[in-house]
């Protein structure tokens, strides 16, 4: 029986392999084994959220690189973000101070559980809508 072909196709990850008898026995491993599991972490950068604080300093700090001559790329090599997540810094945080900031995040809170007790609302409205004209 021919064990290559299952070992191709993912079907067994081993394959016993005959050496010299001097060796002992090899162990051929597929190259699917070393992809399961937690592999892929590894090989990419690990994601870190900022703090708003975090964000303004990082580029009240990266505006006065810019102005000492450096490229945006360099700015963001240094604190190992990516271009576009330095372009949305600035359109989301650009011009603010850390009390803005969290101000900002309050008000974001705040307006998400609004949301949810306006949602709320109009369930159960549409729920008494629903029993007044006997659709139950």
């Amino acid at each position: 029986m021919d064990l290559y072909p299952m070992l191709a196709s993912g079907l067994i990850l081993a394959v016993p392999v005959r050496r010299a008898p001097c060796s002992g026995p090899v162990v051929v491993r597929s190259d699917r084994l070393r992809h399961r599991g937690g592999g892929r972490k590894d090989r990419q950068m690990s994601r870190r959220r900022h703090t708003p604080e975090q964000v303004i300093r990082k580029l009240a700090e990266g505006q006065k690189l810019l102005a000492g001559g450096m490229t945006v790329e360099e700015v963001c090599r240094q604190f190992a973000i990516a271009e576009s997540t330095w372009a949305r810094w600035l359109a989301q945080y650009g011009g603010m101070k850390a009390d803005d900031a969290k101000r900002l995040k309050e008000l974001e809170g705040e307006n998400a559980r609004l949301k949810t007790l306006l949602a709320e609302a109009e369930l159960d409205k549409s729920m008494l809508r629903e029993v007044a004209e006997g659709n139950f």
